[in-house]
């Protein structure tokens, strides 16, 4: 029987996270869990192909836009669950067995990790612990929390739209109760040190106000990535 999760990946010049990314995924091969990994490329100009290709993944390439480049990489894939990831996102150990047993006794739920980022101090820790609540009492995680979904519930929903920002919001808007898995993704926290974590912090919760009120993800992307 075909193990049942496909690893879905976007990347852009993302030569410096991967490999370790990659690296925390080998425990999910030691369990039976990874089917294919797919990583799905907005054109990348650095040695982000050599190391997928490396890994044995398979590579789509296709126009720079988040939402658009895990719409590729979901179609390819053939698992009977799908496991987006961030290309920064290194999954906690102990990651695989979470995962194990929400496939048996999860009902079908979608899911998604705690997020912790990979830096120390109150501030990441009030910003993750923020970012946890809004996943539990909203159920509205982001990309970097990851997401684990059936199949058929990702294509009922109509799977992730073609836009560069809120891809993950929009999607998971669609979907009833997520599970927050007992397991972390420890996301990169390089962002927010550079722009300081109250403005980045803060920047990030206005842009997703602006997307509720009917912002336009081309606009709002630009905002964001200042």
């Amino acid at each position: 029987m075909p193990a049942p999760v496909s690893i879905v990946i976007p990347t852009l010049n993302a030569e410096g996270e991967l490999p370790a990314t990659l690296e925390h995924l080998m425990e999910g091969l030691a369990a039976g869990l990874i089917r294919e990994l797919v990583i799905s490329d907005g054109g990348s100009t650095d040695a982000t192909r050599a190391i997928a290709e490396a890994s044995g993944a398979e590579w789509i390439s296709g126009a720079p836009s988040r939402g658009g480049q895990l719409r590729r990489g979901c179609a390819a894939a053939q698992g009977g669950w799908l496991l987006v990831l961030h290309a920064d996102t290194h999954l906690a150990p102990g990651w695989a067995a979470a995962v194990t047993k929400h496939l048996h006794e999860g009902q079908g739920r979608p899911a998604c990790f705690r997020l912790r980022f990979r830096a120390r101090g109150a501030m990441p820790a009030w910003v993750a612990g923020w970012a946890n609540l809004r996943t539990r009492v909203f159920g509205l995680p982001y990309g970097d929390q990851g997401l684990l979904i059936a199949r058929t519930d990702y294509e009922a929903a109509g799977g992730y739209p073609d836009q560069v920002l809120m891809e993950d919001v929009a999607l998971a808007r669609l979907l009833k109760g997520i599970t927050v898995l007992p397991s972390a993704a420890l996301t990169s926290a390089v962002r927010y040190q550079r722009a300081g974590w109250l403005r980045r912090g803060g920047r990030n919760l206005w842009t997703l106000i602006r997307y509720f009120f009917g912002g336009k993800p081309e606009r709002l992307a630009k905002y964001y990535s200042k």
